[in-house]
């Protein structure tokens, strides 16, 4: 590196920082954290050289003088947060600091999806159909896609299907987007039902050259949200995905784009035909299956074109390789309707042979305050089946508890035929599929054999192995009744309020004698959402009361909305059971409510 960066403030949290720190203790990079009161004692903060306290990752210019105090030369924004920030962007170049991202002219005109449309076009890539706002939502072809056009992550989407419900998606979409980026500009699409998401990660320097770094595909998406990732995207034409990676090039060379960028596309998987839907002005969430395929650092990439060092290479001078999968650890339960979960994860391990990209560990406590993924388990492999092979291996190997986590539904998903077909799942298959859970009752066994064991003698004739001198070994009687679990085995009863079924509310593998079980769903004991039996609507997730829109005697009709929960930037309306009076009103805007808190109560007229 020509123009040696010495001190690098990352801007952000969590596995991203880590991830920028790790590239700096390569580079020889002094490392510099923020971090919230919430986070004093997280992993990111441990990682840095120095860290450095502001009252929250929004606050720009507390960063800016963290920046500052810390001697940093340099900041780098991570992903979300003040990273697609062009203010943010300005002020850092313009306090003499190097920023490790396009420029803040580039990130106004592409980070904005309306603003980067019409450059899309400028520069002949075809784009989605769409409407003007203003425009008479009966006329629209439905479905149609509202949509946020500042930010990302699936953050301030609604698809919607009739113009009855399009005012009531606006108003969601807005204020989903207000909170998550500052902004409630909305645009309105033609919805593609059957689309793949495929992405062109392009790299570009400040002398004029730039890149493609071959492609991905993130369809693997619930309500707009990435679950599984993958380099290079499969099942494409070689002429297809050839023309796919020109207009990325041609596009980011046509707004001079310096650094790392990602263009996205909706591919019509019954047409064929492609759309430009944006581009993000940053490093992306599945940038490790890039590297893994192109083998590249990107983030010393990144640093080495904020310090005004030409690319190592051209596009001829990349090499590709292999098959990369990525799969995204969230804090919430997918068998649920994948509301975000909150906690203490007691017990946390991670795959060994994995690269795993994360900032959990054992003991640590995850709120709702900030963005429910807790890490990246990737794998690579020689072609996408061996990879496929791979992931499925290291979320077996995988195991979180004290909090619900996806891990277990990873699992299923990577080992079903489904996601075994290159190419077959589209962006919507999530929303329109259960996938299934499997009996956790053998996993829920095997873990109370192996507490019984723990919690007994450990050894001599009357131990919990079971062993008697001279005859087989007792047999172990498991029983579940009430939240309670009884173990009885080798002469003695263990008793315990259930800490099997507990267990069972997370995926984590046990071994005992040889054999491998796996947990991979929520308890059927375990707390759920609204319970409609007795007119009682509860917290279906630990969050923040948006809005409470009935008071005590009023009436409702089945399906009337009584309020709007949000963690995590999700927001869940709760509605009436059925047709009632509202008798009891626990909830208020601004509150924060724990799982299965009561909020309301509707009673009928016989009741």
């Amino acid at each position: 590196m020509t123009n040696q960066i010495k001190t690098l403030l990352v801007a952000n949290r969590g596995e991203i920082a880590r991830r920028v720190f790790r590239t700096c203790r390569d580079l020889g990079i002094r490392s510099v954290a923020v971090y919230t009161d919430l986070d004093a004692d997280a992993l990111h903060v441990r990682d840095a050289d120095v860290a450095l306290r502001v009252p929250g990752y929004l606050d720009a210019d507390a960063v800016l003088a963290a920046a500052k105090e810390s001697g940093a030369d340099a900041i780098h924004p991570g992903y979300g947060f003040l990273s697609e920030n062009a203010g943010f962007a300005a002020a850092v170049t313009g306090a003499g600091l190097a920023w490790v991202g396009p420029s803040p002219r580039v990130i106004e005109q592409m980070g904005r999806k309306d603003a980067a449309r019409d450059l899309a076009v400028a520069a002949g890539l075809p784009v989605v159909p769409s409407y003007a706002v203003d425009e008479d939502p009966a006329s629209f072809a439905y479905p149609v896609l509202v949509k946020a056009a500042a930010g990302g992550g699936g953050k301030g989407m609604r698809v919607v299907r009739a113009a009855a419900d399009f005012d009531a998606a606006v108003a969601a979409a807005k204020r989903e987007a207000a909170g998550a980026f500052g902004d409630d500009t909305i645009l309105i699409e033609k919805y593609v039902e059957r689309g793949r998401h495929i992405e062109v990660q392009v790299l570009g320097d400040s002398h004029g050259t730039v890149v493609h770094l071959g492609t991905r595909e993130c369809s693997v998406q619930r309500r707009h949200q990435k679950v599984l990732e993958e380099a290079p995207a499969p099942a494409l034409a070689d002429e297809l995905r050839e023309r796919i990676h020109t207009s990325a090039v041609t596009l980011s060379a046509s707004v001079g784009y310096e650094n790392a960028g990602t263009i996205e596309y909706l591919l019509d998987a019954s047409t064929g035909d492609f759309y430009f839907l944006e581009m993000n002005t940053r490093l992306q969430v599945e940038h490790p299956v890039t590297e893994i395929h192109s083998g590249t650092d990107l983030v010393a990439l990144q640093i080495a074109v904020a310090a005004g060092d030409p690319l190592p290479f051209d596009q001829a001078g990349l090499r590709f390789g292999g098959h990369a999968i990525e799969a995204r650890i969230y804090a919430e339960d997918a068998f649920g309707g994948f509301l975000p979960q909150a906690g203490t994860a007691t017990v946390v391990s991670w795959p060994e042979g994995a690269r795993v990209d994360h900032a959990l560990e054992s003991g640590q406590v995850v709120s709702t305050s900030y963005d429910p993924m807790l890490g990246k388990v990737i794998v690579s492999g020689r072609d996408r089946e061996a990879a496929r092979r791979a992931l499925v291996a290291a979320l077996d190997d995988t195991a979180i508890l004290g909090l619900t986590t996806n891990t277990g539904f990873l699992r299923v998903l990577a080992a079903g035929d489904e996601f075994a077909v290159p190419g077959g799942i589209d962006t919507a298959w999530l929303d329109r599929h259960d996938v299934p859970a499997p009996d956790p009752a053998p996993a829920r066994a095997v873990a109370a054999r192996l507490w019984l064991d723990a919690n007994t003698a450990v050894g001599g004739p009357f131990s919990g192995d079971g062993f008697r001198m001279g005859a087989p070994a007792a047999p172990v009687v498991v029983e579940f009744t009430d939240g309670d679990v009884v173990v009885r085995g080798g002469g003695r009863t263990a008793r315990s309020k259930d800490p099997i079924a507990r267990a069972s509310r997370h995926h984590v593998e046990l071994a005992h004698q040889g054999q491998r079980y796996v947990f991979h769903r929520p308890d059927a004991s375990a707390d759920h959402g609204a319970a409609a039996g007795d007119g009682t609507i509860v917290a279906p997730m630990p969050g923040t009361v948006l809005d409470v829109k009935v008071a005590v005697g009023d009436t409702v009709a089945e399906g009337d909305v009584l309020g709007v929960v949000e963690a995590m930037k999700m927001e869940l309306a709760l509605k009436a059971p059925y047709a009632g009076t509202v008798t009891a009103v626990g909830a208020a805007i601004g509150q924060q409510v724990a799982l299965g808190a009561e909020l309301f109560v509707v009673e009928t007229e016989e009741a």
